[in-house]
């Protein structure tokens, strides 16, 4: 007997869900069978579906209470329950910490660290009272776990978030399990504006040990993984998705003539 993710019946959440690696995480929901909603402050250029199926999208502004508040009880009303929500809105522009106004920085920690814990605290309330619980997934990144040069306080909140997943998986159990996905480098449709042009996406693809990014499809695999009842028993974790991550600086620079190693 094959084993795989099915949601179906299920009601998810995905913030930020209209446009790159949120929207993959729709489609990956969608065929498994979710109900999909998802928010952001405006709908995305396209509709998000897959397979004949769409998601539900809701306008709301994540970094507010009322509208969150205001976003999760809409959903309550209309599907009778929210069974998990992925909490994948944020991202940075580039500045250096030395440049950035304190508003900039107050503004990037908000969206990235405070907004998620905003939405899991108001969607725990419904989860509590629920019979089956519910599931919180944090889309974090590895500028929380190594420099973050240009985005810092970027990275910061990151990792505050992966902080927050580790209590508030304590504090909520056994009703509703915390998680989150640490992504690597993902090839999206604005990937043009860090990396360049394709020649530019292709030399960055190569330095990462899979050679190639992460699809959208691969952060929304992963993450109805921890959705789903196969990681029924998973909580507090954060899971690295970064394809073997970035290869050590020091090897690129050695002069040694070091034979390959073979096994172990």
């Amino acid at each position: 007997m094959g084993i795989e993710v099915n949601l179906s019946g299920s009601v998810v959440l995905v913030t930020g869900g209209v446009r790159g690696v949120g929207a993959g995480i729709s489609r990956v929901f969608l065929d498994a069978g979710a109900t999909v909603v998802a928010c952001a402050r405006r709908p995305g250029d396209t509709p998000v579906e897959s397979n004949g199926r769409t998601i539900d999208f809701l306008p709301c502004d994540v970094r507010d209470t009322d509208s969150v508040r205001g976003l999760i009880e809409t959903i309550v009303e209309k599907y009778g329950r929210l069974d998990t929500v992925v909490n994948n809105a944020g991202g940075a522009p580039f500045a250096l910490a030395a440049d950035a106004s304190a508003n900039f920085h107050s503004k990037i920690v908000q969206l990235n660290l405070l907004a998620p814990l905003l939405v899991s605290q108001i969607a725990n309330e419904v989860m509590q009272k629920q019979d089956t619980g519910g599931s919180i997934v944090m889309i974090s990144s590895v500028s929380g776990h190594r420099p973050s040069p240009g985005t810092a306080a970027y990275g910061a909140a990151k990792a505050g978030v992966d902080s927050l997943v580790s209590s508030l998986a304590v504090e909520w159990a056994p009703k509703v399990r915390m998680n989150s996905v640490i992504c690597g480098l993902v090839n999206t449709e604005s990937s043009h504006l860090h990396y360049g042009d394709e020649d530019g996406i292709a030399s960055v693809s190569r330095t990462v040990p899979m050679q190639r990014m992460a699809t959208p499809e691969d952060i929304g695999r992963t993450a109805a993984f921890l959705a789903s009842p196969l990681a029924s028993y998973v909580t507090g974790s954060a899971l690295l998705v970064h394809g073997g991550g970035e290869k050590p600086a020091f090897l690129e620079a050695s002069t040694a003539d070091v034979p390959a190693v073979a096994g172990h």
